[in-house]
């Protein structure tokens, strides 16, 4: 089959295009034997049953190109309701919409855009269609099963290593500066604060209690000890020196001679006796007086 010079030269320039910025998803297969034998692959879009395999769609070239649109088939088995089983695709780019500007980049594109917005209402696969419809669930099972089956190679085809146009690479400039390992953050400087001197949390010793003394009997009792199994409560606790603890005690003025009522007086330096002591004192003075 011969074509006209000027749609081999339009078809080639076409092709060359589609090698070297082809679209994203989408890749074309030639001979080199016969440039009219021409294969697109399409990257089955992500967020639809068909993601992860790559569909292939068979050209064919005919005399009538461009003022026809070409024939093109999915030659990779496709569950989907504009697909047949035999692999035709209905879609209104190849029929009543088809415009003499129109290339093979177009028709691949429409056919991918076909796999994400399927059609049921003008279906050629009848159960798909149905099951869009009824039970979407259940249709993109089946279709992600046939995907995995038939749509889903070991390798990735070798077209896709060549980037989608528009694809911006990394500059060797820019993965430098990013492999590059930061600088580790630089540690704060710590402050020496000086101690003061430890505080003894220890109790002041407390003196130790004055002891009670009977004057005549020569008896001293220890604060808080027996004596003859009556308990003694505790001397009081000393304010300051003995002296002071003297001179806080209210001594009467002297009596008259001869008054048996009469208390001792007080001497500068010792304790005044206790109010027990001292009535056992004119006890014995008085049994003294008796004999």
């Amino acid at each position: 089959m011969a074509l006209a010079p000027a749609t081999m030269r339009r078809l080639m320039r076409e092709i060359t295009q589609l090698k070297s910025s082809p679209p994203e998803g989408i890749r074309v297969q030639t001979s080199e034997d016969n440039m009219l034998d021409l294969t697109g692959i399409i990257e089955g879009p992500e967020g639809t049953p068909y993601a992860g395999g790559y569909f292939k769609v068979k050209f064919n070239i005919t005399e009538e190109f461009p003022t026809a649109p070409p024939k093109c088939r999915f030659i990779t088995k496709i569950f989907h309701p504009n697909v047949s089983g035999a692999g035709e695709i209905c879609v209104n780019t190849l029929k009543k919409d088809w415009k003499p500007t129109y290339g093979i980049e177009h028709i691949l594109v429409t056919v991918k855009c076909l796999l994400i917005y399927p059609n049921p209402e003008s279906a050629l696969d009848e159960e798909a269609g149905k099951l869009l419809l009824e039970d979407y669930n259940s249709y993109c099972s089946r279709a992600k099963l046939i995907t995995s089956v038939h749509a889903t190679p070991r390798t990735r085809p070798v077209e896709f290593d060549t980037p989608s146009a528009g694809t911006a690479e990394s500059s060797p400039s820019t993965s430098s500066s990013s492999s590059t390992s930061p600088s580790p953050a630089k540690q704060p400087q710590q402050l020496s604060i000086p101690r003061s001197k430890p505080v003894s949390s220890a109790a002041p010793a407390v003196p130790t209690p004055l002891k009670s003394s009977e004057n005549d009997g020569a008896v001293t009792v220890a604060a808080g000890k027996e004596k003859d199994g009556r308990h003694m409560s505790p001397a009081p606790a000393p304010l300051g020196t003995a002296d002071s603890n003297v001179a806080s005690l209210v001594v009467p003025p002297a009596a008259a001679p001869g008054d048996k009522n009469a208390m001792p007086k007080a001497v500068t330096g010792k304790r005044a006796a206790t109010g027990a002591a001292s009535s056992g004192a004119e006890k014995r003075k008085k049994a003294l007086k008796r004999l």
